[in-house]
């Protein structure tokens, strides 16, 4: 023979998966008539084969370069073969640099055509990826995506290569993309990628859309420490009215179990007594003991008469509440109503509670409507109507920090922290 015709497809494409048979199946015309080795450059070839298919990839470049070594003028059917065998052979060896440099030239010498090259391209892309080569990476993961690869992964590698390169922007207009279709398809958006989506925010300063990412990671994916990071931010956003709206904050809190320590159930036990709501500040200090976040240490006895007075409190407002229920009837608005209403809300009294908020609020002349709005909301809530208090919030509008407490009970409404 003088020619070595390598003929082992069953033998290479179990060897290099699906990738080189298709080499000769779809390859160019151009090149049809090319596709034989001479034997003194096919030998070492076949070694290198051999010793890929043990694992002995070291081994196998040095065959690929005793193959190299062979005397004259290489045809490109050759060239492409030594190349091809050599990528493979680098890629076992970790040596990611010469297999992208071999698969390159693999790509363009034009024997390679459909899926076959479609998926080296994907594996080029990858090993740039690997060796945090992002420009490169995202050279060639682009183009396996524009001609037609449909690796559900690779848009997710794409999106980390633009992380990688320092392109936030556009990492974060690719997830945010990747998020919208889920949502549209009725899948749920995975937590990683609101994670990039985050962390693209805060890479652009971008304190609304890390925020609106927050968002959607305790619609999707609820945790306490989430929801917590949420509320910090909304307490520290400019306008955002904390003397009014402090308790209300508490609420959410300890709703999605992220009052835990000492101080947090203080603070709040003496922001409902002083809202006039001793039941609730009750309720709450009972939890503080309950969970052991009272009833040692050093401020065990202020405790201790922070729950006298919850209870001396709560007497008082029993004994008086016709009273108060006639008075607030006779007032020139419904803010009393409204107040009242959630003091029997608290008590678990609650249709007598709603009627009083729903008149209190259908008499007008509130000082502050979007804060009866948003009580009345968690009101319903709280007496299993929840379809009332979703639509309840969504007419909250105050731009005090009410608006946004309203969306995040509707959030909490759907997607309850376990």
């Amino acid at each position: 023979m003088s020619k070595f015709r390598l003929a082992h497809l069953g033998l290479l494409a179990a060897l290099l998966g699906a990738t080189i048979a298709p080499v000769f199946v779809g390859a160019s015309t151009a090149y049809a008539a090319e596709t034989t080795l001479r034997p003194e450059l096919g030998k070492p070839l076949q070694g290198a084969i051999d010793d890929i298919k043990k694992g002995k990839y070291k081994e196998a470049l040095g065959k690929v370069h005793e193959a190299e070594a062979v005397g004259g003028t290489r045809t490109p059917y050759e060239n492409y073969m030594v190349e091809f065998i050599r990528a493979s052979a680098a890629q076992g060896a970790g040596e990611n640099e010469l297999a992208a440099k071999s698969f390159e030239a693999v790509i363009s010498s034009g024997y390679l055509t459909g899926a076959a090259q479609t998926k080296m391209i994907l594996t080029l892309g990858e090993l740039h990826y690997r060796a945090s080569e992002y420009p490169k990476a995202i050279v060639w993961l682009t183009r396996y995506l524009s001609e037609g690869g449909d690796d559900p992964n690779v848009r997710s590698l794409l999106i980390n290569a633009y992380y990688g390169n320092n392109e936030f922007a556009r990492a974060g207009k690719e997830v945010s993309a990747q998020i919208q279709a889920d949502e549209k398809a009725g899948r749920t958006p995975s937590d990683q990628q609101l994670q990039m989506l985050a962390s693209c925010a805060i890479k652009l300063n971008d304190k609304a859309g890390y925020v609106a990412a927050v968002e959607k990671m305790v619609t999707y994916h609820p945790k306490k420490e989430l929801w917590q990071d949420l509320l910090n931010k909304l307490e520290n956003k400019q306008g955002f009215n904390d003397s009014r709206l402090g308790l209300d904050v508490f609420r959410i809190r300890m709703a999605v179990g992220a009052v835990t320590t000492s101080n947090d159930y203080m603070n709040m036990a003496e922001l409902a007594i002083q809202a006039g709501y001793p039941t609730e500040a009750k309720k709450v200090i009972d939890a503080a003991f309950k969970s052991g976040a009272f009833g040692a240490g050093t401020e065990a006895a202020r405790q201790k008469r922070l729950q006298d007075l919850a209870v001396k409190k709560e007497a008082e407002d029993q004994k008086t509440l016709a009273q108060t229920e006639a008075e607030v009837a006779k007032g020139k608005d419904g803010t009393g109503l409204v107040n009242l209403g959630y003091d029997f809300i608290t008590m678990g009294q609650f249709d007598k509670g709603i009627a009083l908020m729903e008149q209190g609020i259908e008499k007008g002349d509130l000082k502050h409507p979007d804060d009866a709005k948003l009580h009345l909301g968690m009101a319903y809530l709280q007496a299993d109507k929840k379809a009332k208090a979703l639509q309840m919030f969504k007419t909250v509008q105050g731009n005090d920090g009410t608006l946004e407490l309203a969306h995040f009970w509707m959030i909490l409404a759907n997607h309850p922290v376990n």
